[in-house]
């Protein structure tokens, strides 16, 4: 049975609309995909609900915000929305507390540490270092991610110093993009020099891309999948845009056959490193059908899957675990999905 006769039914996916020459492709490469295992995210941040997985209850990693909801760039895809669900830890002291309250009360195992950039695209974490370095001496299990933002190799330095695990940052491939989503004048070439000096420390450097970025359309997509393939990252995670966080009208759409070519793009051109479809996608059958083109473009892992998407791995031949932590920083053991308590950990 064909792959596109075997997408077509699934039950999840019967309403859907699937580009019959990509599913092709996709089955054509099949040797990108299903020797590999995938990973279902569901990290605690956010509620999640699945008829094929179970979320977690615990708030084992959530996510902290420096500047609680506030943000200088504003930037037109988010509108500082994203910081919404962070827990906000606008003072050291006031991190050092909630994540030692979280340890004792609720099996904190890490967490990820962000904020709003100022107007140059930098987030000042410098006094936050002495708590990281302090929660990681006493509890030296627990897994640090961050968000950078645009640093230099000395700020680089200082994240791998203070004890953090896991550094992210976008990776934008189009100066118009940069100009004029992110209100930012400052070039590519800033964006390179920041993903090179995170990789000359001993973090795990998972960059991202948001596919459709240029308000729903695809520019330099490929030319940051070229930046990314210069330097040796541990894993790229790729994010669609989501119209709803921008004024009504702003941004388009992407299409999810165009999105489904850029995840089979990034898997041939890192074939040797983890590539992941993170939480920020257009949610309905836009985010079914995305999920499935994840699985068979032989992407490594997915938050938060689409119903169907356990389903699409099974059709294809790919086995699967499940991880409550976010889809860039592995936490623990893997677990099968089909562990009798999802919230082990």
């Amino acid at each position: 049975m064909s792959w596109l006769n075997a997408m077509q039914g699934l039950e999840e996916l019967e309403d859907a609309t699937l580009d019959g020459a990509l599913v092709a492709e996709f089955e054509a490469a099949s040797t990108l995909a299903v020797a590999r295992p995938i990973r279902f995210s569901t990290p605690t941040f956010r509620d999640y609900t699945s008829t094929e997985l179970q979320g977690c209850s615990k708030n084992s990693f959530p996510s902290f915000s420096i500047t609680g909801g506030a943000c200088g760039l504003n930037c037109d895809h988010c509108q500082a929305k994203i910081l919404e669900p962070m827990i906000p830890a606008t003072s050291p002291e006031i991190l050092d507390m909630k994540v030692r309250h979280l340890v004792h009360t609720q099996n904190l195992q890490g967490f990820l540490l962000s904020g709003g950039s100022s107007r140059r695209n930098e987030i000042r974490y410098e006094r936050y270092y002495p708590v990281v370095e302090r929660l990681k001496r006493d509890f030296p299990q627990m897994r640090i991610a961050i968000h950078t933002a645009l640093t230099d190799e000395i700020g680089a330095r200082a994240m791998e110093a203070a004890g953090v695990d896991t550094a992210m940052m976008d990776v934008i491939g189009a100066a118009e993009t940069i100009r004029d989503v992110y209100h930012l004048n400052r070039p590519v070439e800033d964006f390179e020099a920041t993903l090179a000096a995170l990789c000359t420390t001993s973090m795990e450097i998972t960059p991202h891309i948001v596919i459709g970025l240029h308000y729903g359309r695809l520019l330099g997509e490929t030319n940051a999948l070229d930046i990314v393939g210069r330097h040796p990252v541990n894993a790229l995670v790729l994010v669609v845009i989501m119209p709803f966080y921008a004024a009504p009208g702003m941004f388009a759409t992407p299409e999810t056959s165009d999105v489904g070519r850029i995840f089979l793009e990034a898997r041939r051109r890192l074939p040797d490193r983890q590539v992941l479809l993170g939480c920020a996608r257009p949610p309905g059958m836009h985010k079914r059908v995305t999920d499935a083109y994840a699985v068979m473009a032989g992407l490594d892992g997915i938050a938060f899957p689409a119903d169907g998407t356990v389903a699409v791995a099974a059709a294809v031949g790919r086995p699967f675990t499940q991880e409550h932590a976010c889809c860039a920083i592995k936490l623990g053991p893997t677990r099968a999905a089909a562990a009798t308590s999802p919230c082990a950990a």
